[in-house]
C-alpha cells in the first residue's frame, strides 16, 4: 500500500527496496571485516552480524517478492551447467595441468 500521499514520502516499495540495499551493503561491508579478522573472539562477534544481516536481507528480499516487487528469472538446465562448468575449471586451475 503506498504512502505517497499528495506527492510527499516514499511508497512502501521504495521504502522496502532502499532497506534491502542497505542490508546488502552491511552485508558485503561485514564480510570484507570478516575475512580480514584473525582474533577468534573478533571474528565471532563479526559472524553474528553477517548471519543477522544476511538473515534481514532474505526477509527483505521475500516480502519484496511476495508482493511482485522483485521479480527473478529462473535459471535453465544449460545456464546451470554453464556455472558449474566453469566454476569447476576455475576454482582448481592446478588440476588441469
Amino acid at each position: 500500500m503506498p504512502n505517497n500521499m499528495e506527492g510527499r514520502g516514499l511508497t512502501d516499495r521504495e521504502m522496502l527496496q532502499l532497506c534491502l540495499e542497505l542490508e546488502k551493503g552491511r552485508c558485503r561491508s561485514i564480510s570484507n571485516t570478516l575475512l580480514e579478522t584473525s582474533h577468534n573472539g573478533l571474528r565471532e562477534i563479526y559472524l553474528n552480524c553477517f548471519e543477522n544481516a544476511s538473515g534481514n536481507q532474505y526477509r527483505l528480499y521475500e516480502i519484496m517478492s511476495d508482493k511482485g516487487w522483485y521479480k527473478t528469472d529462473i535459471a535453465s538446465t544449460a545456464a546451470i551447467n554453464q556455472v558449474q562448468e566453469f566454476m569447476q575449471h576455475n576454482l582448481h586451475p592446478d588440476d588441469r595441468m
